[in-house]
């Protein structure tokens, strides 16, 4: 059996994902900050930016944005894309190229309200011909791996039909990987992913299958070994927010964390990329996250969602550590 800690690399398009585990897009979380710090630890395959859409690029300085700009120590960052229409696509692409993506992904995996009113993620996914269309465009106008992320679909009769017309959809358009995320759109983060369904996913598909939902790490892997047999990348969403070194303890179970010190450094890469308005913003997103590593967690939690600046989050969080905080022994994200 091919355990999931001991999967291949992931060659696509020439490109070489070694190993084939892959840090998520997360809104207003993977941007480059939070990029910096997991590149800090290392352990990937690639990382993700957060889902950009695409026509906010063509207004955005790539060498500037928090959202676009890579550092080198980044190793490999795909870019996901929400995208809408066809319209300036290629020019969308190509104001990317200066930053060398190493693969662009398609959102359409996203059921978020706003995100489907402007035509991306689940309802790019119901319309067949336009998804068609703009994956001729990306693939005409990117040589690199494109990849897309999905869902299963709406929870109707026959999810599985309009599945397979999707997959197929993939594979003759050029899709060079597919990350699956095996719930439904209406059930958000609602129920646990339905992991044993990746040995049917992948049989309907010569696409490779990236895994995504619900994985905590190493030894979740290990204990649903058989699940993740037929796939060919692990992607971690929620609980790289709250342990950013979880792709480093893949390689080095013992590894010792200093908690204060990883935040103070977060803190710091924040602060550099974004205003003092924004960061303030992105530290408190993240901050439900990094307070499930400790048993009073939402002491933490509270402690920054109550500041008002980020001098404030510093003193008050720096508080907290002096206490000396006893840490969670299992972390779950749940509820987040």
């Amino acid at each position: 059996m091919n355990k999931p800690s001991k999967l291949k690399s992931l060659i696509l398009q020439g490109i070489i994902f070694d190993p084939p585990f892959f840090c998520a897009p997360m809104a207003a979380i993977t941007h480059s900050a939070f990029r910096r710090l997991i590149a800090d630890f290392g352990g990937y395959g690639a990382l993700f930016t957060e889902m950009l859409s695409a026509k906010m690029i063509l207004h955005e300085n790539p060498k500037n944005s928090p959202w676009l700009k890579r550092r080198p120590r980044e190793g490999r960052v795909i870019y996901q894309l929400m995208v809408m229409d066809t319209v300036r696509l290629p020019e969308i692409i190509d104001r990317l190229a200066p930053l060398k993506p190493d693969g662009l992904d398609l959102n359409v995996a996203c059921d978020a309200h706003t995100v489907r009113k402007q035509g991306g993620g689940a309802d790019l996914f119901n319309d067949v011909d336009r998804l068609r269309r703009i994956i001729q465009v990306m693939r005409k106008s990117f040589a690199g791996p494109l990849t897309v992320k999905i869902r299963l679909g709406r929870q109707i009769p026959d999810w599985r039909n309009r599945l397979h017309e999707r997959l197929k959809l993939f594979e003759s358009e050029g899709i060079d990987a597919l990350t699956i995320h095996p719930r439904f759109y209406e059930e958000k983060f609602k129920r646990s992913a339905r992991h044993a369904l990746y040995a049917e996913l992948a049989a309907e598909t010569c696409l490779p299958v990236i895994a995504n939902g619900d994985i905590t790490g190493l030894v979740f892997l290990r204990d649903h070994a058989e699940a993740f047999t037929p796939v060919s990348g692990i992607m971690i969403g929620r609980m790289a927010a709250a342990c950013p070194w979880v792709f480093a303890r893949w390689h080095n179970p013992g590894l010792i964390i200093d908690h204060e010190e990883v935040w103070n450094r977060l803190c710091n890469y924040i602060a550099e990329d974004f205003s003092p308005v924004q960061a303030l913003i992105r530290i408190k997103i993240i901050a439900p996250y990094f307070a499930r590593n400790f048993v009073f967690g939402h002491e933490f939690f509270k402690a920054v969602q109550s500041s008002t600046d980020m001098a404030t989050v510093r003193e008050r969080t720096a508080q907290f550590f002096t206490e000396s905080p006893e840490l969670s022994k299992d972390i779950s994200v749940s509820g987040i």
